[in-house]
């Protein structure tokens, strides 16, 4: 008597959200700045508090906000990681107040690794995988590194539908791999060399037409069939005859949004993917085509049972932001060396001190009195309200909004881009503490001001990244975007 083997239950993502910092760089100002051409359109900028993995956490946030489910592993994918043999993963995984048995690791720090992390997850058995990218794009003043590249990040959730609906489907993919020198840096290197460009892009449009083929056979779906497809690299012409022959078949290839975000590196592909997902209709077949050291393809199709917190790639995109003049841009690079404030710079963070505070410094948990329900940031044993000794409970504080009750404009304390400003603000649910805000100008901040919680970087000293939470205008408060970044000034 036959037995039915059982169903094997479908993989794909269950949530996908993109970030994109708050200011953009008009590259008609560089031009005008360079004497030299350098198009059209605007590129997202990291803010100088922020990097790749901040930017990961931010979209992370995102996903593990639009859904019950937490991964069982994480991994994070950046071709500009902030150490070179510590990995980054650890961080995101406690900012993330993920639970201690999740593995959490480095994939990279090339091009291709948030495509290889992206096919680890749907071939694993784990039963759901966090998918985290983020990068910061940058090259000498003037370069075409510069002018194209674009600072974001992405976050893909993948598991199977055993736990509930899934936001896409994953149908099949295929990946085509062949050694050729095209893109190389140094580690430490600001530039990135490249070979001949025809050189580069035959050799993408072979590895891309053989790895789509094989997508759409593994995944038994026709080239017809595909609704929508995004087609992400550093060489565009290298998919032209993809294009022109998905094209003749109704296939819609989308925009790369490199004209409006700039090329964003390892996150490209997964900010094209989440762009993807959130555009379709219920039952469209959607395929991302990555070009890096080889070429992968992968189709999913949409279920419309898609999970979102946050903006869309598109609302954000569309939405105001500010301007970052070209010179302040430079700085924020570490391009152009400006004098810094006539005061200390700041001492390295102490290892054992973030060791033993890990959950407040990089989860922003502080505790809440069972008695009286004070909440104390940062944690404390004994309660301010009455007085009682370790009957505390954790108070998780990152999601919570606050009001900013008093602020201060200091010119003399030590930034990367003075002045600092600093608020007292009161948190929604109970909890004081002052904060370091970010993503405003100071003629826009006000008493009574909506802030949210965003994790960055404070500042890097001997070589060790000192991450921390601040403060910034909380999403759909009243629009305070349009300014410059605050200047340097003096006392």
């Amino acid at each position: 008597m036959a037995v039915d083997e059982p169903t094997r239950p479908k993989r794909g993502v269950v949530a996908a959200a993109a970030y994109l910092p708050h200011w953009r760089l008009d590259r008609s100002a560089v031009g005008a700045v360079l004497g030299s051409a350098q198009g059209s359109g605007t590129r997202s900028v990291a803010g100088y508090d922020e990097d790749p993995l901040t930017m990961a956490v931010a979209a992370g946030r995102r996903v593990l906000a639009a859904t019950e489910r937490r991964p069982d592993a994480l991994w994070f994918a950046t071709t500009a990681p902030v150490y070179a043999e510590k990995t980054s993963a650890p961080i995101a995984h406690s900012a993330l107040r993920l639970d201690p048995s999740v593995m959490a690791a480095d994939a990279g720090p090339g091009l291709r690794g948030a495509s290889a992390a992206l096919r680890s997850a749907l071939m694993s058995a784990e039963p759901a995988t966090l998918v985290l990218a983020g990068d910061v794009r940058c090259g000498p003043a003037g370069s075409a590194d510069e002018r194209d590249g674009g600072d974001g990040a992405a976050a893909l959730l993948i598991g199977s539908d055993d736990d509930g609906d899934l936001a896409a489907e994953y149908l099949g993919g295929a990946s085509a791999t062949g050694e050729f020198l095209d893109r190389w840096k140094a580690p430490g290197e600001l530039r990135t060399h490249a070979w001949e460009e025809r050189f580069g892009q035959q050799r993408y449009g072979e590895l891309l037409g053989s790895a789509w083929a094989a997508a759409c056979k593994d995944a038994g779906v026709e080239q017809t069939e595909v609704t929508a497809a995004a087609l992400v690299g550093m060489h565009p012409r290298a998919a032209a005859k993809l294009s022109k022959s998905l094209s003749a078949d109704g296939v819609t290839v989308v925009d790369s949004l490199t004209a409006s975000i700039g090329f964003c590196g390892a996150a490209h592909g997964p900010v094209m993917l989440t762009h993807l997902i959130e555009q379709a209709a219920t039952g469209d077949v959607v395929a991302l085509a990555s070009m890096a050291d080889g070429a992968d393809v992968f189709l999913f199709r949409v279920t419309g049972q898609a999970r979102r917190n946050g903006p869309t790639v598109a609302e954000d995109i569309g939405s105001a932001h500010g301007d970052v003049p070209y010179a302040r841009y430079l700085q924020w690079r570490g391009v152009l060396p400006v004098q810094p404030p006539n005061r200390p710079e700041p001492a390295r963070m102490s290892a054992s001190a973030a060791g033993r505070r890990g959950e407040w410094k990089y989860g922003f948990v502080g505790s809440r009195d069972r008695s009286s329900g004070a909440v104390h940031l940062p944690p404390a044993r004994v309660s301010f309200d009455g007085g009682a000794v370790d009957d505390m409970e954790p108070a998780a504080m990152a999601d919570s909004t606050a009001r900013v009750i008093t602020y201060t404009i200091d010119s003399l304390a030590y930034s990367p881009s003075p002045p600092t400003i600093f608020a007292v603000c009161d948190f929604e649910g109970g909890g004081r503490l002052p904060l370091e805000l970010t993503d405003v100008a100071p003629a826009d901040v006000r008493i009574g001001m909506e802030v949210e919680m965003t994790f960055r970087r404070i500042n890097t000293a001997d070589g060790i990244a000192n991450y921390f939470w601040k403060a910034k205008p909380a999403s759909g408060a009243d629009d305070q975007t349009n300014a410059e970044p605050h200047t340097t000034g003096g006392a």
